[in-house]
């Protein structure tokens, strides 16, 4: 992919994104020793590495992106989510088998795991769908690559005035990353698509992995703790 870059476009912030990634980073490498020391260190170290060339490319709004920095972008998102789902995997056995001394500890490396998650998530969902934050910010809609996700603001072109005055088609609306975390957040607590759809196999593969491993966590977590009560 070469240098995609459109005059007059309004690029993304990179910088939420990036704090998203840091959170999760920390997150990740501050979970209880136990939790693989020398895998999680080494995930945080190649993510912050990973970084640098990204920030270097695009310092404060993504302009520009090409096939290298794409590989790395979604590379680095993946990463994250499939390193925090070797520590669910992890947790669920620990809950499910350690003593009542170990009970607060697993409960808050259950938040971090779930955090985490949530934001991993978020970016792989960002990464991925129309092509990624720039070619949903400078690409022609007609050159989009299909839509993994559709939003409430791609079908409101023909509502109430007020409502369609915020419309893709209205105003050029694209997903921004907040919107994604939101999306993600929901369907960690709701286990279910709420005001976004998925439409492509890896969409709902990628929400279906998402929202399992909520659930698990959820009914896991609300077990230990009435077993901590009890």
């Amino acid at each position: 992919m070469s240098d995609n870059v459109k005059r007059g476009a309004r690029a993304e912030h990179r910088w939420p994104a990036v704090l998203g990634l840091l959170i999760a980073l920390a997150l990740y490498a501050t979970l209880p020793s136990t939790f693989l020391p020398g895998l999680r260190y080494t995930v945080v170290a190649i993510g912050i590495a990973l970084l640098i060339p990204l920030i270097a490319l695009n310092p404060h709004r993504l302009h520009r992106e090409t096939r290298w920095s794409k590989y790395i972008a979604t590379g680095q998102a993946f990463l994250l989510v499939v390193a925090n789902e070797v520590a669910l995997v992890q947790l669920v056995i620990q809950l499910t088998s350690s003593g009542k001394s170990d009970g607060p500890t697993l409960l808050l490396a259950a938040l971090q795991v779930w955090v985490t998650n949530v934001i991993a998530f978020a970016l792989v969902y960002w990464e991925l769908d129309r092509g990624g934050p720039v070619s949903r910010r400078h690409a022609d809609r007609a050159d989009f690559p299909p839509a993994d996700f559709r939003f409430p603001q791609d079908e409101d072109h023909d509502a109430i005035d007020e409502v369609a005055a915020r419309s893709s088609r209205r105003i050029g609306w694209v997903a921004s990353y907040f919107d994604y975390v939101y999306f993600s957040l929901s369907n960690s607590m709701a286990f279910s698509p709420t005001d976004t759809m998925p439409l492509s196999l890896r969409a709902k593969s990628l929400m279906a992995l998402e929202s399992f491993g909520g659930f698990v966590l959820l009914a896991l977590v609300i077990a230990r703790a009435v077993s901590l009560l009890g």
